[in-house]
């Protein structure tokens, strides 16, 4: 179990983070875990998460791990990006309220320039959600954002 605290690992603050703690990480991957709690910003009025949201706990369990590894290297956190989502499935609707998840992401690929690749699992009672993410972590994301400020939309 890691004891750092989420909000010095993830670039979210508040309520944006859904997840509740990092089990383990490594080089190549990390295990996360949640317990869906009313009230949060996506829950149903039953409390419980759509499924959908899904894609957000594994992004951003792949994002503690970036943190986890910028921490152990003595390095500053940065921000990164979800570019997008393949393959999500899911055989749930929702995640019921009290329910215990847990989020395993195995880098499969990270390049020099920031590019990564992630396979996600979402697992918990009677629930298997799977997808693959493309992130980008620019390696100087505070010029990135400047310089894209100058971009016209």
């Amino acid at each position: 179990m890691i004891d750092w605290p989420l909000a010095e690992l993830l670039p979210h603050a508040g309520d944006m983070i859904l997840i509740d703690q990092v089990l383990a990480f490594d080089e190549e991957q990390i295990h996360t875990r949640l317990t869906v709690t009313p009230g949060g910003l996506f829950n149903l009025d039953d409390g419980s998460l759509p499924a959908w949201v899904g894609v957000e706990l594994m992004a951003q369990s792949v994002a503690a791990w970036a943190g986890c590894r910028a921490r152990q290297n003595g390095d500053e956190v940065g921000l990164g990006f979800l570019l997008g989502t393949r393959k999500f499935e899911c055989n749930v609707e929702r995640f019921p309220a009290g329910s215990e998840l847990t989020i395993h992401g195995l880098c499969s690929l990270e390049d020099d320039n920031g590019m990564g690749v992630f396979e996600c699992h979402l697992t918990g009672p009677g629930i298997q959600a799977s997808a693959r993410l493309n992130v980008f972590r620019p390696p100087q994301a505070a010029t990135y954002l400047a310089e894209s400020e100058g971009v016209p939309s």
